[in-house]
């Protein structure tokens, strides 16, 4: 049985616990990936190298990324995360121009896609213009590579011939093939675009010749910034296998997927089947970054999309696409919990709106806990002087002091984990929700009201951050406070401004989330402290 210092300290080892993970979680995905991130776009710097262009080696795992550039000129793609170039394209490199009504997509010389250009007027960047999702020198969706050396050489050499140079998809679906005549075979795709965005392919080779077909590295949307990027994919089993950027570092084979994307917080370029499996070798850069290859054989058929992880345009493709958006380790509450958001909105018609109401759903759902944990903190505040009287009457005696300690919790209801456990049984249902409220790219230029244009972006006058730590600290000046020890105290009445300070780059819409939350808890804890006043009164 422990006694009484066992338990408090067992208490405030949980609480501090809980606080580090939410500090920690916080303050890796905004104080440190964050930076990180853009200090390597600020100062990266375009590699080149005289190798060919190879074919994935399925054997090897020390095989270089190697891509050319806007002028055919070979570029090592091991750096590809950092080589931020111009996202302008030469217009002598681009052979097609598609107009779907959602994007514009541009096929370069060798037959692969060059850039995808969002034309809705929501997709901005911090430069007020339409939203490109690829840097010019990167690795590009549909770029072809053979098993044979000699052809690969000349299939970064010889150009396509395309059907057509301009293909207007913005109503009706549209064809278009790609031809390239090399030494040795010669490749067609023959391309389908439809209004929405996405595509049909089917690629084949004459004389039976081998290749391999990538969908690029991933968007690279410098604004959006925010999460976690790389390669996501669905198997057959109906498993996902993530691998982050950074993450991958020896060639890796993929037997029986469904799809494979590539992704940064908001965009993904995915290629799909569902009806007939792909097979896939994932090559990492010297920067651990994956990149996927799809095996062709010598002919091959899927689908592909190239753009936002929109819920509503990727379960229209198939519902299965929506596991392109990653919700991490609580994927499992958090995808009913988007789809709670999304039929909120669809009767409220404001996505600000929207996460009020969710946030107080939520609180109502959790307030069964709340309420347990409240009352337990508010019995061990009126119990404490009575505590120290067992705790200095038996201080030489420990084992006595636990016992009296356990009568003295029995007799009035009382439990020393009461108030640190229910806010841990909420820590799934608060990640979830941010990694909800993160990825969720119905809400970039979605508005909540006044100064809130953009519930994806900071709070340009960062109102809501600090009404947040404000609510945060007034929640903490009438919550009980049990613990004994100062420097724990005075820690616990910094974490506002610690707080505070995290969420000022926080999306306007998280935040948002987080306060209305602060402004609930305070309501319950003053109805709390009400009853248990009333209580004392009646008692006197």
């Amino acid at each position: 049985m422990n006694n009484m210092n066992q338990n408090n300290g067992m208490q405030k080892r949980m609480l501090i616990m809980t606080l580090i993970v939410f500090v920690f979680f916080i303050a890796y995905e905004f104080l440190v990936l964050k930076p990180q991130q853009e200090a390597k776009a600020a100062l990266a710097k375009q590699e080149q190298t005289q190798k060919q262009n190879v074919a994935p080696d399925v054997n090897s795992v020390d095989t270089k990324m190697v891509s050319t550039d806007v002028n055919g000129n070979p570029v090592d793609m091991s750096n590809s995360t950092d080589a931020l170039s111009s996202k302008s394209i030469a217009t002598s490199q681009i052979v097609s121009t598609i107009k779907t009504a959602k994007s514009t997509i541009e096929i370069d010389t060798l037959g692969r896609v060059a850039q995808v250009t969002l034309v809705e007027e929501k997709y901005k960047d911090e430069n007020a213009n339409q939203i490109k999702l690829f840097e010019s020198n990167q690795l590009r969706p549909l770029e072809v590579r053979f098993a044979d050396a000699n052809i690969n050489a000349d299939a970064f050499k010889v150009n396509v011939v395309a059907s057509l140079a301009n293909v207007d998809a913005t109503t009706s679906s549209q064809e278009l093939v790609l031809t390239q005549t090399l030494n040795g075979t010669v490749l067609t795709k023959k391309l389908t675009f439809y209004p929405d965005g996405h595509y049909d392919l089917n690629v084949s080779t004459t004389n039976e010749k081998q290749f391999f077909i990538t969908n690029g590295f991933r968007p690279n949307v410098l604004a959006d910034m925010y999460a976690v990027h790389g390669f996501i994919s669905k198997l057959n089993d109906n498993t996902l296998k993530t691998i982050e950027d950074g993450k991958l570092d020896k060639n890796e084979n993929i037997i029986g997927a469904k799809f494979l994307s590539s992704f940064d917080r908001y965009y993904t370029t995915v290629i799909y089947n569902f009806e007939k499996s792909l097979s896939i070798t994932l090559m990492p850069d010297t920067k651990s970054n994956p990149q996927g290859f799809i095996h062709g054989g010598s002919d091959v058929t899927f689908s592909g999309f190239i753009g936002p992880k929109n819920h509503r345009d990727l379960a229209a493709l198939n519902p299965e696409l929506i596991d392109v958006i990653d919700y991490g380790w609580f994927t499992f509450i958090a995808k009913p919990m988007f789809l709670l958001l999304q039929f909120i909105q669809g009767y409220v018609g404001n996505w600000g709106w929207t996460i009020v109401i969710l946030t107080i759903l939520i609180k109502l759902v959790l307030f069964p806990l709340s309420f347990k944990g409240m009352v337990s903190m508010q019995k061990l505040k009126d119990l404490a002087p009575k505590m120290k009287e067992i705790q200095a009457k038996y201080k030489d005696d420990k084992q006595k002091q636990s016992m009296h300690m356990m009568e003295l919790y029995k007799k009035h209801g009382a439990n020393p984990m009461g108030g640190c456990l229910p806010l841990i049984l909420q820590i799934p249902v608060f990640f979830a929700i941010y990694r909800v409220l993160l990825n969720a790219i119905e809400l970039k230029g979605a508005p909540w009201m006044f100064w809130v244009h953009d519930l994806a972006e900071m709070d340009p006058y960062f109102v809501l951050p600090v009404l947040m730590g404000a609510t945060m600290y007034l929640q903490q000046k009438i919550t009980p406070n049990t613990m004994q020890d100062e420097m724990q105290k005075k820690i616990f009445q910094f974490l506002p401004v610690v707080f505070t300070f995290f969420f000022l780059w926080f999306p306007a819409g998280l935040t948002l989330y987080w306060f209305i939350n602060n402004l609930f808890t305070i309501g319950q804890q003053y109805y709390i402290n009400s009853v248990f006043e009333r209580k004392r009164a009646e008692k006197n």
